[in-house]
């Protein structure tokens, strides 16, 4: 009785620690989900703003206008299926683009996802190309080009030219794609007396740090991909310290949000120095800049040379990203989203997902199709379980006698279970396998939630519209009628208590266990998990309680055939 007490006592201590210092760990090292969308008010679901889903929005700090800044300077038109904007004709910069098929919230009246903005504006973001003058003398960095026509679409590129007085001319070739990518051709010709180094160069700047948090299990900010490996490493502190340079032929760099993404591609069969750094300013007005330049090479008088770069602009949608990256060779652009190690289960995850939602019209039943899927395949090994669970029902009489026969030696109490194990030809471990199994599948799920923008505002059933964040309805303040926002430790949802009840009648359908400690443990065991999965993203959630219902309704057909787990145990 005495041990007893003790046991109970640690497991009161480990639940404390899980429910207190929970909270603590997950923000750095697993972060559960996205921030709410919806706030239930009187009954009703109201949409929240999403300040940190906009990359370049306008925010109280802003600095100009965004509409006058806009209307100083001449522009071209961006006009794609994806992608609305334009381009400035001074400083030929790309400057202003929204991203049509992304909303800032779930509200039908929502503005698009503002990706980038001009310099003057609040949380100004832009990309710029040229050529290093380094002997050359191309135009200046305020210089107005001439444009030949007013408007970029797929298969309308545009050309952009200006010339110096050394008799050079230069062309700055813009085309877009359907999805997200530019390629900018910059081309120089050289009409001088003598020949000159031609150094084409691109860079993306941004003011400010990312408003997404950058975490172990997602990386934002500074990101790259060069010498065959994407690089995780630098971030905006990183940068702060000191410049992060490197020379690589093949891959790609830029800066990354949770959703978004800008790169800079260079020729991927020429070799280019890459660089991150600070572009001035000081605190939330610091500017961060990433950018490249080729390798120079000389051009004879009389000739001309064009250097292609591609930059990439836009929502890291994963089937964009991967044609990218598979059929058009830009290296590893895939790896701008941060699948982590799991990344061989989390793909197919994604993709099963995705074809599901392409058929059924809704991602909360795609993932429960998922989860009867995955139970479908591991049903073999459960049924193996239940016939483990049932032999080892069975010696647990044995079992208790060993330990009480050879408490005092507990060496000879294991040599003796052991002996026991094989006599009876029992595998104590062979119940653990679907466990196994689930977790990496788990943890797949978790992080396609977390990362993917095809779960973004995803809705699925009444007041969930959003199954990558947690649920807002709670009863704690009568589901919305009282005007207050409870804390957050205490706010769990309707979909975390249902959990809760799935779990605690799933244990109550699992053989009692003969140690009296173990069954308060188990009692107390499904309340725990639902505080800690309260947080955690409502589309977790519903795979959780599905799988615990399919496990209740197999456990009582498994029960029909192995009936000696229910039986008593013999004293």
């Amino acid at each position: 009785m005495k041990d007893d007490n003790k046991n109970f006592v640690l497991f009161a201590v480990i639940a404390a620690l899980i429910l207190f210092g929970w909270p603590l760990v997950q923000g750095r090292f697993f972060p559960t989900a996205n921030p709410p969308v919806t706030k239930i008010v009187d009954g009703k679901s109201k949409p929240l703003p999403q300040p940190q889903a906009d990359p370049a929005a306008d925010g109280p700090a802003a600095i100009r206008d965004r509409r006058a800044v806009l209307a100083e300077t001449p522009r071209i038109r961006i006009d794609t299926p994806r992608l609305s904007g334009s381009i400035n004709l001074r400083g030929a910069r790309i400057d202003d683009l929204v991203l049509k098929r992304h909303r800032e919230t779930v509200a039908k009246d929502s503005p698009p996802i503002r990706l980038l903005s001009p310099a003057g504006t609040g949380d100004a973001y832009f990309a710029s190309f040229g050529w290093r003058d380094a002997g050359l003398r191309p135009p200046a960095a305020d210089a107005v080009w001439t444009a030949s026509g007013q408007l970029l679409a797929p298969g309308r590129p545009v050309t952009l030219t200006a010339s110096n007085a050394a008799g050079q001319r230069f062309a700055i070739e813009l085309a877009v794609d359907d999805g997200y990518m530019f390629t900018v051709r910059q081309t120089v010709a050289n009409a001088g007396s003598g020949a000159v180094p031609v150094a084409a160069y691109g860079l993306v700047n941004r003011v400010g740090v990312s408003k997404d948090a950058d975490s172990w299990t997602v990386h934002t900010g500074p990101i790259s991909a060069h010498n065959d490996k994407a690089d995780y490493d630098v971030d905006f502190t990183t940068i702060d310290e000191g410049a992060q340079r490197f020379t690589t032929t093949g891959g790609w760099l830029g800066f990354t949000d949770k959703y978004w993404l800008t790169a800079l591609i260079p020729d991927q069969a020429r070799a280019f120095d890459g660089q991150f750094r600070t572009g001035g300013g000081t605190g939330a007005g610091r500017a961060y800049q990433a950018d490249y330049t080729a390798a120079a090479q000389l051009l004879p008088a009389g000739r001309q040379l064009t250097q292609t770069t591609r930059f990439f602009a836009g929502a890291k949608e994963v089937p964009l990203l991967d044609r990218y990256t598979d059929q058009q060779g830009v290296a590893r652009l895939d790896f701008a989203i941060d699948w982590g190690w799991f990344r061989i289960v989390e793909k197919p995850i994604f993709y099963y997902l995705d074809w599901l939602f392409r058929h059924v019209g809704n991602f909360g039943v795609s993932i429960i199709l998922l989860t009867l899927t995955i139970r479908l395949l591991v049903f073999p090994i459960a049924q193996r379980q239940f016939a483990s669970m049932a032999a080892m029902r069975a010696i647990q009489p044995k079992m208790k006698a060993i330990q009480e026969r050879h408490k005092d030696d507990k060496q000879r109490q294991q040599q003796e279970i052991m002996a026991l194990y094989k006599a009876e030809k029992v595998n104590p471990f062979a119940g653990c396998l679907p466990t196994l199994i689930q977790i990496p599948i788990f943890y797949a799920l978790y992080k396609v939630l977390l990362i993917t923008i095809e779960m973004r505002h995803q809705p699925f059933v009444l007041w969930i519209k959003d199954l990558s964040a947690p649920d807002p309805l709670t009863p704690v303040n009568l589901f919305g009628l009282l005007a207050f926002t409870p804390p957050h430790f205490i706010a769990i949802g309707v979909v975390p208590i249902l959990l809760g009840i799935s779990m605690y009648f799933q244990f109550k359908l699992n053989p009692a266990p003969i140690d009296d400690t173990q069954k308060q443990i188990f009692a107390i065991l499904p309340w725990v998990l639902m505080f800690v999965m309260a947080p955690f993203a409502v589309g977790l959630q519903v795979y959780w309680i599905t799988t615990n219902c399919i496990s209740i309704a197999q456990q009582r057909w498994l029960y029909s055939r192995h009936p000696q787990l229910k039986e008593a145990p013999v004293k």
